[in-house]
């Protein structure tokens, strides 16, 4: 039975600390002096752990330096799919997991959506494991007052449903391309030179990738509007993105795959695109430039 969870009425987290969670995740962490940046509420999604094309330590340095009310995790945090065909998990994947468990055990709120990679979760649909709940979608308000659709979104994807094959099809040819981006990207670290993603310049620069994404926005607007929201929060076509489509503000958190940005709201209900990757290249010009002066 397809359960929504409504995040707008005041609720207690359901049954924080509850579930087993296995010890390895409690390792304790050195302090650290930088301050962290506070939200009201985070959404981020298409992480894909269990994938060798998954940014694990970029993801980690932001957990890392961020605090928030509310968590959603907006679907295909882990990557079923690829898991089934071999076993893919290093300690970083490890990490990210277990930070998240933290910030649930700290107080923060956290709300796993699954999506279609991370599909077998949906069995769990209304339960609660180590504070994560567990939703097929849900209603967010923000702080000034608007009601918000928070969706994987992969239902809304023609491909997904009705031409499963090629999705998976599509999938090969994607790991293919992020293979690439990941021999590119070691390169690039040799050299010392930020992450750069290959993958996600040409999703903006083929004209049939611009088309679909810009179909896919259109949809998922639509069905805002049938629900009565005042806008839409959705991952996975790997595309951050914030724009009004028909009285309806589209907001796509991107991913940890290509773009490694993240949906922020801030105390006044602002809500703004994340952009970690430039984030840690912008630090590595400010060293380097003090570097030179010094």
């Amino acid at each position: 039975m397809k359960q929504t969870l409504d995040t707008s009425r005041d609720s207690k987290l359901l049954g924080q600390g509850q579930g087993f969670v296995p010890s390895w995740f409690h390792e304790p962490e050195p302090r650290s002096f930088t301050p962290k940046q506070r939200f009201r509420t985070i959404w981020i999604s298409d992480i894909h752990l269990g994938t060798a094309g998954c940014n694990a330590e970029i993801l980690i340095d932001f957990l890392h330096s961020i605090e928030c009310e509310t968590l959603y995790l907006v679907g295909d945090i882990i990557d079923g799919w690829r898991l089934r065909k071999g076993w893919f998990w290093p300690a970083s994947h490890n990490e990210v997991v277990r930070r998240v468990l933290k910030l649930a055990r700290k107080g923060t709120r956290v709300i796993y959506i699954p999506g279609n990679h991370d599909e077998m979760m949906r069995d769990f649909v209304g339960l609660t494991f180590g504070g994560v709940e567990i939703a097929m979608d849900a209603v967010h308000e923000t702080a000034d007052g608007r009601r918000l659709m928070v969706v994987h979104g992969d239902m809304f994807d023609g491909v997904i449903i009705y031409a499963r094959w090629l999705a998976y099809i599509g999938d090969q040819a994607y790991t293919i391309l992020l293979k690439v981006n990941q021999w590119l990207n070691a390169i690039r670290r040799r050299l010392q030179l930020p992450y750069w993603s290959l993958s996600a310049r040409l999703k903006k620069k083929v004209k049939n990738a611009v088309q679909f994404i810009t179909e896919y926005e259109t949809v998922v607007a639509r069905e805002a509007v049938l629900r009565g929201v005042d806008g839409v929060v959705c991952g996975h076509i790997h595309s951050a993105e914030i724009r009004e489509i028909g009285g309806i503000i589209y907001y796509n958190d991107g991913d940890w795959v290509e773009s490694c940005t993240a949906l922020v709201e801030d105390y006044s209900g602002h809500m703004r695109l994340l952009d970690w990757a430039e984030h840690l290249r912008t630090q590595a010009r400010v060293v380097k430039a003090k570097a030179v002066v010094a």
